[in-house]
C-alpha cells in the first residue's frame, strides 16, 4: 500500500482512505467526454444506467411533493408510508412478510451496502464475495478492517459459483457472504439450487448474507431466486434493492434494505451521522413508483431484451470474441482473451481508435481480466454502430 499523500501542511491523509477504490466507470466517462470536447464522436457503453427517462408519473409525484413543502428533515430510517409499500413489494416478489421496523430507506443502494458492511465487520473478520465484483463490496470490506475473500464466478457455469469452491473459501473467521444476483458486471443469475445451497451453508456456519438484489426486476427468463425467501433466512439476510434500475431513477438516489432487527439501529445511526435522512420528496417519488402504473418498466424490459439479443449476436460474430447471453441486468461481458491484449489495453484502444467507451473487466477486480463490460441500455442505432466500430478495431488485431 502506498503511503498516504502529504497535504500542504504536515497532516497526512488517513491510511484507511487508501482502502477505498474509485468507480472506474466515471474515470472512463471523463476520458470519453474529453475526446468529445475535441469533436470526436463517442459511443457510450461504460456507464451502468438505463437510457430511459424516469416515468412521468414518478417525476410528477416528486414535483408535487416539493410544491407541498416536503423539503424538510424526516425520519432517518425512511418515511412510514414508503416503508409500508416496500414491505408489500417484498411480500409480493419474495413471499416474505416483513415488519416495517426492519426496513431502512437510504440515498441509493450503495450506501446501504457500505453501511451494512461497516456495521457488521471489524478487524479479524472475513467476508466472501463474487468476483468479478461491484467495487463497493471489496472497498467496504477492506475499509472495515476485515479481509476481503473473492470467490470467482465461472464463465463455464454462466458466471455462477462453483459451490465446492465457495464452500472451500469459508473459514472460522468468515462472518459474511455477499451475493449479487442478477450480477454486475456479468449478467449472471444464481439458480434456485445455488441459492438453496448457499442458504444451507449460511445456516450451517452461522453466517450473515448480504444479498444485493438491485437488478431484481431486470431479468429475461424466470425471476431470480431470493435467498431471503428461504426458510430461516430472513433473520440472517440483509436484502438491498432500490429504484435506480427498475424505474430509471439513478440520479434520484433512492434505495432500501431489509435486515435483521438487531442490525437496524446501527445502520440507521450511520445514516443519521452521515447524511441525516433521504429527502422526503424523493421518497414520495419512490412511493409513486411502487404504487403507480408499472407499464413503463415492463416496456423497458421488453426493449432491453431486444437490445441484449442484438448486442450478444453481434459480439459473437466478431473474430476473437465470445459472449455468453446474460440472464439479468443490462450488461454484456464478452471474453476477449484470444485477442492477445489485456482488457485495459483493449478498452483504451477501443476508446481512442474506435470511439467506443467500454470498461475493462479489471475495473471489477483482477478476476475480470480477459473480459470487457458493455452496457447495452442504449439505442439500437448506437449498439449497431458500436458493434461496427468494435469489429473494425478488433479485425485489425486479428489480421496482425
Amino acid at each position: 500500500m502506498k503511503p498516504p499523500e502529504r497535504t500542504s501542511t504536515s497532516v497526512r491523509i488517513s491510511r484507511r482512505i487508501e482502502r477505498l477504490s474509485a468507480d472506474s466507470a466515471f474515470v472512463v466517462l471523463a476520458r470519453a467526454q474529453a475526446l468529445e470536447a475535441r469533436g470526436i464522436n463517442v459511443m457510450h457503453l461504460e456507464i451502468g444506467e438505463p437510457c430511459f427517462e424516469t416515468p412521468q408519473n414518478i417525476c410528477e409525484a416528486g414535483r408535487q411533493s416539493i410544491s407541498e413543502g416536503l423539503t424538510r428533515y424526516c425520519n432517518s430510517q425512511g418515511i412510514v408510508s414508503l416503508r409500508e409499500e416496500i414491505a408489500l413489494e417484498v411480500q409480493r416478489s419474495r413471499g416474505v412478510k416483513i415488519p416495517i421496523e426492519r426496513i431502512i430507506v437510504g440515498s441509493g443502494a450503495k450506501p446501504l451496502i457500505f453501511f451494512t458492511i461497516i456495521a457488521l465487520l471489524e478487524d479479524g473478520d472475513e467476508a466472501v464475495y463474487p468476483a468479478p465484483l461491484f467495487p463497493v463490496f471489496q472497498s467496504a470490506v477492506a475499509f472495515s478492517g476485515a479481509r476481503p475473500v473473492p470467490v470467482p464466478l465461472r464463465e463455464n457455469l454462466d458466471f455462477r459459483f462453483d459451490m465446492d469452491e465457495l464452500r472451500g473459501r469459508i473459514t472460522p473467521q468468515t462472518k459474511l457472504i455477499i451475493l449479487n444476483s442478477p450480477h454486475n458486471p456479468t449478467g449472471g443469475v444464481l439458480t434456485a439450487e445455488d441459492v438453496a445451497e448457499i442458504a444451507s451453508l449460511a445456516r450451517e456456519r452461522d453466517l450473515i448474507v448480504l444479498s444485493d438484489e438491485v437488478y431484481d426486476h431486470m431479468y429475461y427468463e424466470e425471476p431470480p431466486a431470493s435467498i431471503m425467501a428461504l426458510k430461516g433466512m430472513d433473520e440472517r439476510t440483509v436484502l438491498v434493492s432500490g429504484f435506480s434500475k427498475t424505474y430509471a431513477m439513478t440520479g434520484w438516489r433512492l434505495g432500501y434494505s431489509v435486515m435483521p432487527d438487531w442490525l437496524v439501529e446501527p445502520v440507521v445511526r450511520l445514516i443519521n451521522s452521515s447524511v441525516s435522512c433521504t429527502p422526503q420528496f424523493v421518497q414520495m417519488a419512490g412511493l409513486e413508483a411502487l404504487t403507480g402504473p408499472q407499464g413503463d418498466s415492463a416496456e423497458m424490459m421488453r426493449i432491453l431484451k431486444e437490445r441484449r439479443d442484438l448486442m450478444i449476436q453481434g459480439l459473437n460474430q466478431i473474430p476473437g470474441m465470445t459472449c455468453r447471453t446474460p440472464r439479468g441486468a443490462f450488461y454484456a461481458f464478452p471474453n476477449i482473451s484470444r485477442l492477445g491484449m489485456t482488457s485495459s489495453e483493449l478498452a483504451t484502444l477501443l476508446l481512442e481508435e474506435g470511439g467506443v467507451a467500454t470498461l475493462p473487466g479489471t475495473a471489477f477486480g483482477p478476476e475480470g481480466e480477459g473480459y470487457l463490460r458493455l452496457c447495452f441500455s442504449t439505442s439500437e442505432e448506437n449498439i449497431r454502430e458500436s458493434l461496427r466500430r468494435i469489429r473494425e478495431v478488433v479485425s485489425s488485431l486479428v489480421a496482425d
